[in-house]
């Protein structure tokens, strides 16, 4: 019997947009702008938006055939994290983990006080 996946919740989201983040700043920390990952004419600064749409997405679509981090199961992010943390280890040397759940806690805690 085939085992049924279940859809991100709500902190599995945070999680993947925080390690988005994460992933932005260690390129940038690198000196791995965009031009140097992607277009070599344009120097062009990491966001965790751009994360997200030139790197994450594009493996996402590729490997799995889903359009939206909405559809994503939990065993969908440790694929496209383990091809996009392989690809970035050997081609840049950049290593990073996918943020636990104490660290997107702390941050719904920080991004909470910061609204009061």
């Amino acid at each position: 019997m085939e085992k049924k996946n279940k859809l991100l919740t709500r902190q599995q989201q945070k999680a993947l947009h925080l390690f988005y983040e994460h992933l932005a700043q260690e390129l940038s920390d690198a000196g791995l702008d965009m031009k140097k990952t992607l277009k070599p004419e344009i120097d062009i600064p990491w966001s965790a938006r751009t994360v997200k749409d030139f790197l994450w997405r594009p493996i996402q679509q590729a490997q799995l055939q889903k359009k939206s981090t909405t559809e994503l199961t939990t065993t969908d992010i440790d694929k496209v994290v383990n091809t996009l943390t392989r690809h970035l280890g050997e081609r840049f040397g950049i290593e990073i983990q996918f943020p636990c759940i104490e660290e997107v806690m702390r941050q719904m805690d920080e991004t909470d006080t910061k609204k009061t």
